[in-house]
Parts: structure tokens; C-alpha cells; sequence
């Protein structure tokens, strides 16, 4: 199937660059045929964020927004803001609101869910004309043999057995092929990550770091409802003092009509082996602070996802031959804000705005030309010339430094961020820079005690496997494992992993994927992988020791299935 663009995954990013190059083409009279594949089931089941929304990207790809016979669906107007220091589990500090940064400024902002806001985005597109195919995983990126140029990619063969042997389902995967092919799988998209290999797009670029988000949804009684309110904090449970080195904090959000969205991100970073992201999110729960909201409430969402913390410098090049990078797939999170929705949807914007005079120049050739036509997928460097001087960069370059200030403590993380924030602006003469990957940052076992959590209650706190029916994560338990140990790890869970950190996927995997038998009777153990678990937040492929999990589609319409996330 042939098409002008092709974008892989139906998430903020993509669809804004689907629906931007519809807008152009029907502003210029011309039909230029655009096609979005997403691996969800349906568009958003795979989408998670916090998430309060700055509408300022969608303000300029819809700037009649409000007005609109079907508005997108932002009915809470962002109000209290609140942002806490947790000094231990009982007690906290407030921060006056004139000390928080400008970037924590909500106001004018909307509480929403991300995943409800894709699926209005893909009505605005399929009305505009896009096609939408949710359901179909990209698999394989498709290279010309001679120029070496993206010309697409191809779906995911379906109803192939564990065994590797077709069943009576099986169906082959669909090549899609386009003048130009956008990737906007998000954080750690697989078929971005080989991009990225293959034209050695971080070249000269900071390693990236990364955080793992775990969120959860309830509703609560009337009386406690707050509409509006936001919530931020640092310090308890991961920050036990000003020397901690642990990067993360918190959110809790209270959306119409009785809904409160609550979440953790933890950097990935961290030392401590023995950390659990979901353990402490599911502890820091019971802080007065924090069960206020939720308590005679419902919990009735799970999900985790992992994000891009490593902000401007570690952003890649984003254009090679055929095709751009969009959105989290390159990584625009402004992790001062805690938010990259409008910096994603822009990007997909840009990409989109760049690409469009060369597809339409190629349309009319093909037009005039007929059958024999033929197009040479380019590389289009506009698009990463324009971000530059868009107000991304701007955004982005103030921060610069946040997350590697942090590395030093939270007290110096912090007084960082605020020199940057209310004085420097980002332009402060030097850069801290990341050069090692999250997954060489983990200590040995043996320097740190092991961490003794509290159990859950089944009332504010829950066990993973109860939490993860709440996420509605399927996969068809007869298909190839979607993860994969790479061959040339094959000694690392077992010699490394296990032998010197204890095993720390048993415990970072929000999904409870990784599991490692007791010892036999002649003192071995085994690496069991629960791959029907899996969330797709692609935690494993960046925090493994030696990055020893190569994530791989499985097969498309698996994993969770997200409504209100």
C-alpha cells in the first residue's frame, strides 16, 4: 500500500502531523493521501500521561477550537495549584506559590486525559481524510537496497504460534510505503530506536536518561472532589534527605466528573537495586496528603509508561533519508512543566509543515507524469532547522540542565533549577552533561540494604497483579515472546543481573514481567519472562544491566487497553 505520508503511531504527535498535512493540502487544493498506523487496539488504548494539558500547540492547529461543533474534550479548567515537600510519611512543607518556577505556572491550562484527547484528534483527522488503522504494529522499517532511504514499514505477521509455526489465523504483515515516513511511537519506539542506530542519530549528542511514570485512576465521593485542583511533590518516599540522588516526584489531579489522577515518575537513573517504582508509588499513597483525595474512593485505571528525561541535549537528530522523527520518539519533555504534549503535538506540526512542499511538488510531477514517475525519498533538514528556532527550543533550552543537576542531590537539583528558572533563563555558560546510560548507573546489591515496603491494604495500596486487571493488558499467550534477550546477552540475567544486583527487573517492571525462580536443588535459578504481562512502558530495554532486553512488537491490538488515561 502505497501513500504520500506514512506516521507510525496515533499518539499527539502523529496525528497532529497527519492532521496538519491534510489542513495544507486542502488550503492548496490538493489531495495528498496520508495513512497513521498505531500497534493500540483502538486509537489511545496505548496512551498514558498525567496529564495537564497547555493548549498552546493545539491553539495553532485548531485555533477555533472552543467554538467547534465537536470541541475536544477539556472540560476541567486547571485551578488550585499546590506543590509539596513530603519531609517524611506523615508530615510536609508547602512551597509559596511565588517561589514555584514559571514553567509551574497552570493557569489556562485543562486536566484531560491523553488517551480520550487521541481519539478526538482522530476524528479531526479521518474528517479531514486521514486513513487510521489501529490494531496493525510496525514491525519492520523498510530501506531502499541501493540509497539506503526509509521507504516505510511493514505490519507484524499475526497468527504465528510459540512454536514458529503459522496457525489457521495467519495472516502476513501489510508493507506501507510513503514519499516520506513520520515516526511518533513515543518513548523507546521500537522501530525509532533502529532508526537511530542506522543513521547514528545520537552522534555527538547526551546519552538519554529516562523516567518510568505509574498512574493510576479513581473516583471519589462529591464531598471530596476538588475540580481543578493540582497537586505536585518531592522528597518521601524517594528523597530521604537533601543528599538524595534518586530524580523523581509526584502528581494528583482532579478531573470532572469525580476523578482524581494520581502518579509517580521515578528517574531511571537511580542507584538503589532494590527500588521499586510501583512499591513506593503504592506507599507514598498513605501519606495524609495524598489518601485525603482518595480515600471512600475507587481505584479504577492502572498503567505505566516510560518517558524522555534528558531534555535538549539529548534530543537526536531528527531527519535522515524518507522520514522524520516526531514527538516522544525524539523526546521534547520539558521535565520542569512535567509536561511534552504540546511540545510533541508541535513537532508533529513542524515535521509536517517541512515535509508538505516536497510531497506536494512530488503529488503534481506524479500527476503529469503518470506511471512513469519516479520519487526519491529524501531527507528534508527543514524540519529540524525549524524546531530550532521554534518555541520548543526556547522552551527547552531554559531547562537544559534540570535533570543532570539533579545527579548531585535534590537540594543542588533544586537550587539549580530555580538559578535557571528566575535568573539564567538556560543560559548559563556551562552544560552538564549525561554520557552514561540509566542502565550503568545501578550499584552492586551488596552497597545498599534491601528495602523492606509495606504491604498493601487492597484499600489505598494494592498488589500488582490486582493493579494490572485495572490496565485490561491482553496478548494472545500463542505468539512468538515480543521480548527478546539479545543473543550476544545471553549470560546477563543469570551471570550479572542476578549475580551482582540482585535482579532489580523483579522489581523496576511495573507489569511484574521478570520473575526468577528459586534455586534447585543444585543451587540454579531461572529467568521467567511473563511477556502477557506486559504494559509496553519499555522499562526492560533501558534499565536491564547491559540493556540485555531487546523490545519487539508483538503482535498488533496486544498489551493494555486505556480509556481515561
Amino acid at each position: 500500500m502505497e501513500y504520500d505520508v506514512v506516521t507510525v503511531g496515533a499518539g499527539p504527535a502523529g496525528l497532529s502531523a497527519a492532521i496538519r498535512v491534510k489542513q495544507l493540502a486542502l488550503k492548496k487544493g490538493q489531495e495528498i493521501s496520508v495513512c497513521v498506523i498505531d500497534k493500540g487496539a483502538e486509537v489511545g488504548a496505548h496512551i498514558l500521561s498525567g496529564n495537564v494539558f497547555e493548549p498552546r500547540a493545539l491553539n495553532e492547529l485548531f485555533p477555533n477550537w472552543e467554538t467547534m461543533e465537536n470541541p475536544p474534550p477539556m472540560d476541567t479548567k486547571a485551578g488550585d495549584d499546590e506543590f509539596l515537600v513530603l519531609t517524611s510519611n506523615r508530615k510536609s512543607i508547602s512551597i509559596p506559590h511565588l517561589l514555584h518556577p514559571t514553567q509551574l505556572d497552570n493557569d489556562g491550562n485543562y486536566i484531560i486525559s491523553l488517551s480520550v484527547m487521541c481519539k478526538w484528534l482522530a476524528e479531526q483527522a479521518e474528517e479531514l481524510g486521514v486513513e487510521i488503522y489501529p490494531g496493525f504494529a510496525a514491525d519492520e522499517v523498510l530501506y531502499d537496497d541501493k540509497s539506503g532511504a526509509v521507504l516505510g514499514v511493514a505490519t507484524k505477521d499475526v497468527g504465528i504460534a510459540k512454536s514458529g509455526e503459522n496457525k489457521d489465523s495467519f495472516e502476513r504483515g501489510v508493507e506501507l510505503r510513503g514519499k516520506q515516513t513520520l515516526f511518533a511511537e513515543g518513548c523507546r519506539g521500537s522501530c525509532s530506536e533502529d532508526i537511530m542506530t542506522k543513521f547514528d542519530l545520537r552522534s555527538g549528542k547526551d546519552v538519554q536518561t529516562y523516567g518510568l511514570g505509574v498512574k493510576e485512576v479513581w473516583t471519589v465521593p462529591e464531598g471530596q472532589f476538588k475540580e481543578g485542583f493540582i497537586q505536585h511533590t518531592l522528597g518521601w518516599p524517594l528523597q530521604d534527605g537533601p543528599m538524595s540522588k534518586t530524580f523523581g516526584g509526584s502528581f494528583l489531579y482532579h478531573q470532572k466528573p469525580n476523578l482524581v489522577l494520581l502518579g509517580m515518575v521515578v528517574g531511571l537513573d537511580y542507584e538503589n537495586p532494590y527500588i521499586s517504582p510501583y512499591k513506593e508509588f503504592q506507599r507514598w499513597k498513605h501519606h495524609p496528603e495524598i489518601s485525603k483525595h482518595i480515600e471512600g474512593g475507587e481505584c479504577i485505571s492502572y498503567g505505566a509508561r516510560t518517558l524522555n528525561e534528558g531534555g535538549w541535549h539529548a534530543i537526536p537528530k531528527l531527519t535522515f533519508p524518507g522520514g522524520s522523527l516526531v514527538g516522544c520518539s525524539a523526546g521534547f519533555l520539558n521535565a520542569v512543566k512535567i509536561k511534552g504534549s504540546h511540545t510533541a503535538m508541535k513537532s508533529g506540526m513542524l515535521a509536517a509543515e517541512a515535509i508538505f512542499p516536497e510531497i506536494s511538488k512530488a503529488a503534481a510531477a506524479a500527476e503529469e507524469a503518470g506511471e512513469s514517475f519516479q520519487y526519491q525519498n529524501i531527507e528534508i533538514p527543514e524540519y529540524e532547522t525549524n524546531l530550532r528556532k521554534s518555541w520548543i527550543a526556547d522552551e527547552l533550552k531554559e531547562v537544559r540542565n534540570t535533570h543532570a543537576a539533579f545527579h548531585n542531590g535534590v537540594l543542588a537539583g533544586m537550587t539549580h533549577t530555580a538559578m535557571s528558572c528566575f535568573i539564567t533563563g538556560g543560559i548559563e555558560p556551562w552544560t552538564l552533561k549525561n554520557s552514561v546510560a540509566d542502565s550503568a548507573k545501578t550499584g552492586l546489591a551488596k552497597d545498599f540494604e534491601e528495602i523492606d515496603y509495606p504491604r498493601p491494604d487492597g484499600v489505598l495500596s494494592f498488589d500488582l497483579l490486582t493493579n494490572l486487571q485495572r490496565s485490561g493488558t491482553y496478548h494472545d499467550d500463542d505468539q512468538p515472546a515480543h521480548l527478546r534477550i539479545k543473543p550476544e546477552c545471553a549470560h546477563v540475567p543469570l551471570g550479572q543481573s542476578m549475580q551482582k544486583y540482585a535482579g532489580p527487573e523483579s522489581r523496576f517492571c511495573p507489569a511484574q514481567v521478570y520473575e526468577y525462580t528459586d534455586a534447585d536443588e543444585h543451587g540454579n535459578r531461572k529467568l521467567v519472562i511473563n511477556a502477557q504481562n506486559c504494559l509496553h512502558c519499555k522499562a526492560c530495554s533501558i534499565k536491564t544491566p547491559s540493556e540485555y532486553i531487546k523490545w519487539t512488537v508483538p503482535e498488533g491490538g496486544g498489551g493494555p487497553a486505556y480509556s481515561v488515561m
